[in-house]
């Protein structure tokens, strides 16, 4: 019996924060789960991967073609190859990813796919292969699609909190320098890869646009098993954990930490500076972690507040001091022009990073934009935000300088703060 053949497409744009540039940063997970899931079903399946000046694709043989939008600066770029594509006449087409999450009607009607995909995706993508000849949707969860003329929207499938079920990503559909890299974890020259261990993110960050808040985990023994198949397979010597925050969970967390330690893997990971304690940056470091990366945003108490972070500089200084004194190197993460932002809470940031920059290692400075499905960008009146016409390339994070709120004043005043806080940061640490 001839296997059915399923293509998944997405944009050659791993990280929002690289998307001007062509380094690849983080391989496409949301793909390469579903490839996965798909797979499962016996199915044969294909990546592809579109960017600007290749776009057009020959897609005859298959009989899904799925696109993931992982953002909404990439959906023009599959818009345009959606509608550039060569199909076969009865391709089921379906489309999912974080913005067709955010705006599943929106993306039914503009881009034309039979299905749009919402939420936690391997499952539903499963029974859409099943049911994909029936063109029959009402019977499966975590769709929308038009009924006759009327868009219809099936309730979202129940986020599961153990996740050990979904199945490795499909990292053998791609090129193995997709996925396996050097000079990415920590300045070193480590072989490594990237992994995730949780999904979704609990916190409500006024600048963030995830949409799952509900946490799902990997168990410790799975995490294992993973790394274990990447040890065997890629021969990795390292890998970095891309979760939004591994630290969210304490028990978890060191679960995690306990089943890995006698891999002799270094590695590093995300984490808030409220979610940390001294035992379990230790034992982080004990299990071969060697960098801590901390979204501390901004260095001013009153930043800190108008963006929702519900932390403090005296937290920040408390997580960055624990984490050194475990023998971790700290990675900063820092986003300036957030509405409200001026010289004065410029200066606050570097005078906080001024005073930490012994334990320090590495700092990475973005631009504040008001992300599509942020709470910002949802109340862009009350924070004076532009966003009149929905150009969705506009909304990237790398080197973005549009702007985004406030008078031409405050347009002059944020550069010149902005200017000052980087070039702060690059006399300081020169090598990040």
């Amino acid at each position: 019996m001839k296997k059915m053949k399923i293509a998944f497409v997405y944009p050659a744009v791993y990280d929002m924060a690289r998307f001007s540039t062509t380094r690849k940063e983080i391989p496409p997970f949301g793909v390469l789960y579903l490839a996965a899931a798909a797979e499962e079903t016996g199915a044969e399946v294909s990546i592809f991967e579109v960017y600007p000046g290749k776009i057009s694709l020959d897609l005859q043989d298959f009989s899904i073609v799925a696109f993931s939008i992982p953002s909404s600066a990439t959906y023009e770029l599959i818009k345009e190859s959606r509608f550039n594509n060569v199909y076969s006449k009865d391709a089921l087409i379906i489309v999912g990813g974080v913005h067709a999450n955010l705006y599943p009607e929106e993306t039914l009607l503009d881009i034309k796919p039979d299905v749009v995909v919402i939420g936690e995706g391997e499952r539903t993508v499963q029974k859409l292969i099943q049911e994909h000849k029936k063109r029959q949707w009402p019977g499966i969860n975590g769709i929308c699609y038009l009924e006759g003329y009327k868009v219809k929207k099936m309730p979202t499938n129940k986020y599961e909190t153990n996740i050990d079920w979904i199945p490795f990503p499909a990292r053998h559909l791609i090129a193995e320098p997709d996925f396996i890299m050097n000079d990415r974890l920590a300045n070193t020259n480590i072989r490594m890869t990237h992994i995730m261990t949780t999904r979704g993110c609990p916190f409500a960050c006024h600048f963030c646009s995830v949409f799952q808040r509900k946490m799902q985990y990997r168990s410790g023994a799975n995490v294992k098993a993973e790394l274990e198949y990447l040890i065997e397979k890629y021969r990795i010597e390292g890998f970095a954990i891309i979760d939004d925050n591994f630290t969210v969970n304490k028990t978890n967390t060191m679960s995690i930490c306990r089943s890995i330690k006698n891999l002799g893997l270094k590695w590093s990971a995300l984490s808030r500076v409220d979610t940390v304690d001294y035992e379990l940056l230790q034992e982080m470091h004990d299990a071969g972690c060697i960098e801590i990366k901390f979204g501390v945003e901004s260095g001013s108490n009153k930043m800190l507040k108008v963006m929702g972070k519900n932390t403090t500089a005296n937290q920040i200084r408390n997580a960055i001091n624990l984490a050194s004194s475990a023998g971790l190197m700290v990675k900063l993460f820092l986003i300036h022009g957030y509405p409200g932002e001026n010289m004065e809470t410029t200066d606050e940031t570097i005078s906080l990073l001024q005073e930490l920059k012994d334990a320090i290692s590495r700092v990475s400075l973005f631009r504040f934009v008001p992300l599509p499905g942020s709470y910002v960008y949802k109340n862009a009146e009350k924070f004076r935000i532009k966003t009149e016409k929905k150009d969705w390339k506009k909304f990237h994070i790398n080197h973005n300088n549009c702007h985004w709120w406030g008078d031409d004043n405050d347009f002059v005043i944020m550069n010149k703060a902005y200017r000052k806080l980087d070039e702060f940061i690059n006399k300081t640490w020169p090598e990040t």
